[in-house]
């Protein structure tokens, strides 16, 4: 096992000790891994994951994989997402859906890159992200954070 791995595994551990401790814990969903390395990873790979935004390891949420930020630096630019930088990303993607038990609040992960969100519609180059609440894009992954995705 590698060290990015037992790092994940012993991450996910502690949540499930901290939470399991507090009933009024909050919760963080587990969607569905295949439906994110399937069609929301890809996504917010190609919208989301540039070295000035999200791909910056600086961030809080930034995502690894081909063309982007690499987890293993001797990992060529190109090569296909390994399944750390994967599991890296399903995780940080995981905790943008973070949010207090019992509330219904839209996820900040659904909620950032739309409009009215941190974004508002565009990037920090004025781009659009998501133009609308209709974009595909954010349906899928909405879809996905909601455990909604198709299998």
């Amino acid at each position: 096992m590698t060290l990015p791995t037992c790092l994940l595994r012993l991450v996910a551990i502690c949540l499930g000790v901290l939470v399991g401790c507090d009933a009024d814990a909050p919760v963080v969903p587990a969607p569905s891994r295949a439906v994110f390395a399937r069609d929301v990873y890809p996504i917010l790979l190609r919208d989301c994951g540039f070295p000035a935004c999200h791909g910056d390891p600086l961030r809080s949420f930034h995502l690894f994989g081909p063309g982007r930020l690499r987890l293993d630096p001797d990992t060529d630019l190109l090569d296909p997402p390994t399944d750390d930088e994967l599991a890296a990303s399903y995780e940080r993607t995981r905790a943008m859906l973070l949010r207090p038990a019992g509330e219904d609040a839209e996820v900040l992960l659904v909620r950032k890159p739309g409009p009215g969100g941190g974004h508002q519609g565009v990037d920090e180059n004025g781009d659009n992200v998501y133009v609308d609440r209709d974009d595909p894009a954010l349906v899928t992954i909405a879809a996905w954070a909601a455990g909604e995705a198709a299998q």
